[in-house]
């Protein structure tokens, strides 16, 4: 199989389903911003050596791709003439949530109380950690504009929530087993 199909060379693409769209759609902005994501988190997890955690950032990552066929499979393509899903996987649903929840509150135990605001950095690992976050953040807006415009499900918008929330607790987490300082935010 060829990696290049030369069918996008004019600026389209084609989404799960078929239709054709431009590259510039929010629906690609979306599921791309996804994708950018994925890899950061990948980046994340070839830094860290706790097998819990690595296990935990490859569950997010499955995660990460199901929301992308989500994103790339509008609405009304999801189902075929027969009725039954195009989509041949587990959608989102609330349980990916509260592991994310979960595991934040069992991060959340080990650390000190946050009296303050936080400059991301201190370790590379924590730096990455605070740049998927960004990422993250980006992805819900665009998510959220794209909502705006057409249905999407519910959970995806929530598990980008929480999984930018779960990425600054990581950050936390692994400030703290690298022994480095948290600098807070003077506000001056």
């Amino acid at each position: 199989m060829k990696i290049y199909t030369k069918t996008g060379d004019q600026g389209e693409t084609s989404l799960f389903g078929g239709t054709r769209v431009r590259k510039s759609s929010i629906r690609i902005d979306a599921y791309g911003t996804v994708d950018e994501l994925n890899s950061h988190i990948g980046l994340i997890r070839d830094h860290i050596k706790e097998t819990n955690l690595r296990n935990d950032l490859i569950t997010i990552q499955n995660k990460l791709f199901t929301m992308g066929a989500m994103l790339a499979t509008p609405r009304d393509k999801q189902k075929l003439k027969n009725g039954t899903d195009r989509l041949k996987i587990d959608q989102l649903q609330q349980e990916e949530i509260k592991f994310l929840e979960d595991r934040m509150d069992e991060m959340n135990a080990t650390l000190k109380p946050m009296t303050h605001f936080i400059l991301p950095g201190g370790h590379v690992t924590v730096s990455f950690c605070h740049i998927a976050r960004c990422v993250c953040r980006r992805a819900e807006r665009i998510t959220v504009e794209l909502a705006d415009q057409e249905p999407i499900n519910q959970e995806v918008l929530i598990y980008l929530n929480r999984l930018s929330d779960y990425l600054f607790v990581l950050a936390r987490k692994l400030t703290m087993d690298n022994k480095v300082e948290e600098i807070p935010w003077k506000g001056e």
